[in-house]
């Protein structure tokens, strides 16, 4: 492989996070000119025909990229963007504004079809000693990228259009409709199986080593593990078995998502995961510590600038984690300027288990939000809500509290966060900068991190890793074969890794259940699931799962010092709009639905 195309992949890896924020097309296509016939000249040289493939990744979305680009935790009972109001939170999500992801993951789509229509004629390319085989692999990526961007079209947008194999041209006809959502997932399934036989198991550099320049790139695992996703979202309550979609029906009056329940899906999306846990690349990044407490902490914070190498599947090696998390995340009392804006909801805050394994509302749990506590030093300090004590590991990697130490490097002099009104990350003084909810987030936030002088650890972004794949497979299983020892033994894997006791047999299918979902909320809080988890799993109308309402957090209007009892005070900080059934999937873009008179809206917009 030429240093070129590495350089091309790193480049637009970095260039895609530019191109997304600003939704501007003027640049996007720089070096080659708008003319339809300049195809001759990209597909008849080498460097131009990479760079084509290059930006056909640009569309891989940056998991960290929050507030402002990958915005699907501030949509669910995660978190709140302190400077966004989103249409899906507030109603206001309507067919005229919803064009940016539908036309970009399109255009990409059109740009893979292209690229696998023309690259077979790169003489210059098939040329070189090992050119026939770049070529497949070229194709692979390009086929495999073109099916997950008709997958996230499909988790946003539910059943979608398919395009077929032609890229088309201005006189193809588009009256095209929507596929069934069926149809979809089998496309997707096979495409990616196409892909998967013609990319490597890894991309090796000339010592035989694994070459991290092209950390990103495709390959068989990459692929095998985008599949247990496609095969999980397609068993799911949503797509399998749903009558309650009757009326989302093309023109003809064929309904667009399967009312009949189907068993076997959910066989195929254990049997999917469990490929990828055979392969035996990757493994759960733990870290050893004779206290078990801190080998759970170690082991959950160290994950994302330790433990990507191991456990990561898919990474994304230009990540906007520094500006776009980090520093909206970041306590205004870190050394520079931090924005101190995504606050946590007592919802998932409350999630976090006990230190023993119990649920807060456990009958027989320790958990109490009576009295203050002495410090633990390196978590919190003296005078810390007893709510706080007491916590899982993860539950001190991934929230940031008030009373709890700094999760950056501090100011001068300011050793704890303390979010009560007249504090150093409190309300008074801070027109915006300041979570609504009494909480930030902590997790992937690099103790080292400053804003100035600007310190920043850099690190890929996983995309997929290893944890969603066993309980992508403990989900799966516990649904098609209650009681399978797997269950347990993959569910465990995950929460001995994060501090947690392990779980006994003797469970039922619907504790289990709990369990799992449970699971997927905390260990995969912050990293874009819960959005698509809640929908999939059929619940957002339901009371504990609850997407729209009354969301709580902690009194930010009150308290002059630590401990005060008037800061503590469960408090409803921010009202959505109520859950409404077609919060399900987002409409298609009303100039679409103008031009394309087959495509139908889905009911309720």
């Amino acid at each position: 492989m030429r240093n070129s195309f590495r350089q091309y992949i790193v480049a637009a890896f970095a260039a895609s996070i530019l191109l997304i924020a600003s939704g501007c097309k003027k640049d996007y296509l720089d070096t080659v000119p708008d003319n339809i016939t300049t195809l001759d000249n990209v597909f008849t040289n080498r460097i131009m025909s990479e760079q084509w493939l290059a930006r056909i990744y640009n569309r891989v979305p940056d998991p960290w990229d929050q507030p402002y680009t990958t915005q699907w935790s501030g949509m669910t009972d995660e978190v709140d963007y302190t400077w966004i109001a989103l249409p899906m939170n507030n109603g206001a999500l309507v067919p005229d504004g919803t064009a940016r992801l539908w036309n970009s993951y399109y255009e990409s789509i059109r740009m893979a079809a292209i690229f696998l229509e023309n690259i077979d004629r790169n003489k210059e390319l098939l040329d070189v000693s090992n050119g026939a085989q770049l070529v497949q692999q070229y194709k692979g990526e390009a086929r495999f990228l073109r099916a997950y961007y008709y997958f996230q079209l499909m988790k946003i947008y539910g059943p979608v259009v398919l395009m077929g194999e032609n890229a088309g041209t201005v006189s193809t006809d588009y009256q095209i409709p929507r596929s069934k959502w069926d149809e979809c997932v089998a496309y997707v399934i096979a495409e990616m199986d196409k892909a998967k036989a013609d990319v490597p198991d890894a991309h090796i550099n000339s010592s035989g080593t694994p070459d991290l320049v092209q950390t990103g790139r495709i390959t068989k695992g990459i692929v095998a593990a985008v599949q247990s996703q496609v095969l999980l979202f397609s068993a799911s309550p949503l797509y399998n078995g749903n009558s309650e979609m009757g009326d989302f029906k093309n023109l003809d009056g064929s309904p667009l998502i399967n009312s009949t329940f189907d068993k076997e899906k959910w066989k195929k999306a254990a049997d999917a995961a469990k490929a990828v846990i055979d392969m035996n690349k990757w493994s759960l990044y733990k870290e050893d510590h004779a206290d078990a407490f801190l080998a759970g902490f170690n082991s959950s914070r160290n994950l994302f600038w330790n433990g990507w190498k191991q456990e990561g599947i898919w990474l994304r090696t230009a990540s906007s984690m520094f500006y776009g998390w980090e520093q909206h995340c970041a306590p205004r009392n870190t050394q520079g300027n931090a924005w101190n804006g995504i606050g946590v909801f007592q919802e998932l805050v409350d999630a976090y288990r006990m230190e023993d394994g119990k649920a807060i509302t456990d009958a027989s749990s320790a958990y109490t939000e009576e009295g203050f506590a002495p410090a633990k030093p390196g978590f919190y300090v003296d005078n810390t809500s007893n709510m706080f004590v007491g916590r899982e590991p993860r539950f001190y990697a991934h929230i940031t509290f008030n009373g709890a130490t700094l999760p950056t490097v501090p100011k001068a002099g300011q050793t704890y966060v303390g979010f009560f009104f007249s504090v150093n990350s409190g309300k008074q003084g801070a027109p915006r900068d300041w979570p609504k909810t009494g909480y930030t987030a902590r997790k992937n936030i690099h103790p080292s991190s400053q804003f100035n002088p600007v310190t920043s650890v850099g690190r890929p972004a996983m995309l997929i890793r290893l944890a969603e794949i066993y309980l992508n497979y403990a989900e799966a299983l516990n649904e098609y074969q209650p009681g399978h020892a797997d269950i347990l033994v993959y569910l465990n894997k995950v929460r001995q890794r994060a501090g947690l006791p392990a779980l006994e047999s003797g469970l039922s299918q619907d504790e289990l259940r709990n369990h799992i979902r449970m699971e997927r909320r905390v260990e995969l809080s912050f990293e874009n699931h819960r959005y698509f988890d809640v929908r999939r799993w059929k619940v957002a109308d339901q009371a504990e799962y609850h997407q729209g309402g009354p969301f709580y957090g902690m009194n930010m209007d009150k308290g002059t010092s630590l401990g005060n009892v008037e800061f503590h005070q469960r408090t409803v900080v921010l009202t959505r709009s109520s859950w409404d059934r077609r919060n399900y999937f987002w409409p298609v873009p009303q100039a679409d639905i103008d031009r394309n008179k087959q495509l139908v809206q889905f009911p309720g917009y």
